[in-house]
């Protein structure tokens, strides 16, 4: 079985305490208590007739709820998390306001479905990203999930921001 692609975006900027980066906070029950380990690039899956930068880009829209800023975006490459492969690029974040869009959104945006409980039969509907903030590169390597913990190295030997 062929792994499933994915594809987001890596909002960075200098903040007040160096460089930042834009996380989502995985929405859905298994996440709501969880907290380190628990935040992602905002991404989801593509295919194959689509070009993981416009995937990045829609997918980004979808999650926060605000388009992402104009700008040249930076191949980050890949990196494996779990079953999938994500294809991430780096994008100038300075400026950028929607983050609080997430919290803000109704019943557009992303979502999911899943059995809750699970083996309950009932099926429930939660954001995908239930909220957004940015990190300073120290907090951000411990809220991150596992598998994109090396798209914070790759940004800043990529981008130069360090």
């Amino acid at each position: 079985m062929a792994p499933v692609t994915s594809a987001g975006l890596l909002l960075h900027r200098r903040g007040e305490f160096g460089v930042e980066v834009l996380l989502g906070h995985m929405g859905g029950p298994f996440w709501a208590r969880k907290d380190e380990a628990a935040w992602s690039i905002p991404k989801g899956e593509h295919g194959p007739d689509e070009q993981p930068l416009d995937a990045a880009r829609r997918e980004f829209t979808e999650e926060i709820g605000a388009p992402p800023p104009d700008g040249e975006a930076v191949d980050l490459g890949t990196v494996r998390q779990s079953r999938k492969i994500v294809a991430a690029f780096a994008l100038d974040g300075a400026g950028f306001t929607g983050a609080e869009a997430v919290a803000d959104r109704t019943d557009d945006g992303s979502w999911v479905e899943i059995e809750w409980p699970p083996r309950s039969g009932r099926t429930l509907r939660f954001p995908e990203i239930d909220r957004a903030e940015w990190f300073d590169l120290d907090t951000a390597r411990q809220k991150i999930v596992k598998g994109q913990l090396p798209l914070l190295d790759r940004l800043l030997d990529t981008v130069g921001i360090g």
